[in-house]
């Protein structure tokens, strides 16, 4: 059971009643029942969802995050988005695709197989989820790509300012292969999570949370930042930033309403969610850092509503609006507290607060779509448990930080993971890819 809304029913019953009835059309449904044709209406819908979820990562993560560093890491750290969109571009269509969602055989619970990589078997005219979306298999292929390509991406943020790009770059294709593939196996592609009712719309187990503990993972095995605590590391220029947040959040509506795979109801439940979590979300931070800091701030309110977005990713398809409210609320001032003081309490240097807002809001998310699944929204919903949630939570938790922090060691050995020290002061624009912002 995965995130779609696979398990639709076309009504037996009133099949059986139109059968008996001799009603025209009746064989003409069952040869469509037979031989599922494309449905135009869901592609072009997802042609549209993917492209927009695309955008999320070029131009918007990479805007969002340029914007919150220094003036001499402001090149560096786009090009971090953009080289992790291409290698992830390259690794989901040789291998990845196929270990998330091809039969992986006896550990078909586990990982799938290789029997889809380079796309093989995939035709102009082959269908995902026939009888039900009716979409082309290339379509929701590439769909899951721009998936794989911001949850890397997203982790970044965690060690901005302090990673070599040859680092970075092995450390991504390792882990999509490693960590990212299985764990979107485990809940979408028919792995154990998913077998076991864990309920994730769009990606707050398999992105966020997934992410957010690896970047947790990162900043701690890298240490902080060259002169954390008593340099001004103030952000470089909050206008990139807030264009980042904006299109992040247009494009949020691609992932979390293109997660159906339809253009129905559904979708649009999904897309109201995700507007009302994000502004509630966005709201709640900043009246709490107000309160707490006297003064509400441009950063505060654009990080609140990216944490409105994050909760609200494994519940878009489950919840009703309020629930959505809720959820905001909630994931607004959690998050405010975790990024805020959680870091500085207990000393790591989550960078661009990775853990803090995807990590943190992935957690809120997922536990509260176990509270507020109402099955009026998505049967799906009705056996909906806090208890099946929190088994999700705390394996995607386990694997994702072990086998992080073996990945990163490995990297360490082989080509090393920071820049020296006088090339971190420089700045690693100039050290690292010879180019500095004007």
């Amino acid at each position: 059971m995965t995130f779609f809304s696979t398990l639709k029913k076309t009504g037996p019953a009133a099949l059986a009643g139109a059968l008996a009835l001799g009603l025209p059309g009746t064989t003409a449904a069952l040869a469509q029942d037979a031989a599922p044709a494309l449905d135009t209406g869901n592609t072009a819908w997802m042609l549209v969802s993917t492209a927009l979820v695309l955008m999320m990562t070029i131009p918007g993560l990479a805007l969002f995050y340029a914007g919150m560093v220094r003036k001499k890491n402001v090149l560096a750290t786009v090009m971090q988005s953009f080289a992790v969109c291409c290698l992830a571009t390259v690794l989901w269509f040789v291998v990845g695709y196929s270990l998330a969602f091809s039969d992986g055989g006896g550990a078909n619970a586990y990982v799938g197989g290789l029997s889809k990589a380079f796309f093989a078997g995939i035709t102009v005219d082959t269908l995902w989820a026939p009888g039900v979306a009716n979409i082309p298999e290339y379509l929701f292929a590439v769909f899951q790509m721009t998936f794989a390509i911001i949850t890397p991406a997203l982790i970044a943020g965690a060690f901005a300012e302090r990673m070599k790009f040859s680092a970075l770059l092995l450390f991504t294709g390792l882990w999509l292969l490693v960590v990212y593939a299985p764990i979107a196996h485990w809940v979408w592609g028919g792995g154990f999570l998913g077998s076991a009712g864990v309920l994730d719309f769009a990606g707050g187990t398999v992105v966020h949370i997934n992410a957010g503990v690896a970047g947790l993972v990162c900043a701690l095995v890298l240490g902080k930042r060259q002169g954390y605590g008593s340099v001004n590391m103030a952000p470089y220029n909050l206008v990139y930033a807030v264009i980042g947040a904006a299109l992040l959040w247009v494009g949020w509506f691609g992932f979390n309403a293109g997660s159906e795979l339809a253009a129905d109801g559904l979708a649009a439940a999904a897309m109201v969610n995700t507007q009302v979590a994000a502004a509630t979300a966005g709201l709640a931070w900043m009246f709490t850092e107000w309160l707490v800091a006297k003064k509400p701030s441009v950063l505060g309110i654009i990080s609140g509503a990216v944490a409105g977005l994050v909760a609200i990713t494994p519940a878009a398809g489950f919840v009703n609006p309020t629930g959505a409210f809720v959820i905001g609320i909630v994931a607004g001032i959690v998050c405010y507290f975790a990024a805020v003081k959680l870091k500085h309490a207990l000393g790591y240097d989550d960078s661009l607060d990775a853990f803090g807002v995807h990590g943190v809001g992935g957690i809120v998310g997922a536990i509260l779509t176990g509270v507020f699944a109402d099955k009026a929204i998505n049967s799906l919903g009705e056996n909906a448990s806090v208890v099946t949630q929190l088994y999700g939570i705390v394996f995607t938790i386990v694997w994702t930080a072990l086998a992080t922090a073996v990945i990163l060691y490995a990297v360490k050995a082989l080509v090393g993971l920071r820049p020296s020290s006088q090339q971190e002061i420089e700045g690693l624009d100039v050290t690292q890819h010879g180019e500095v912002v004007q």
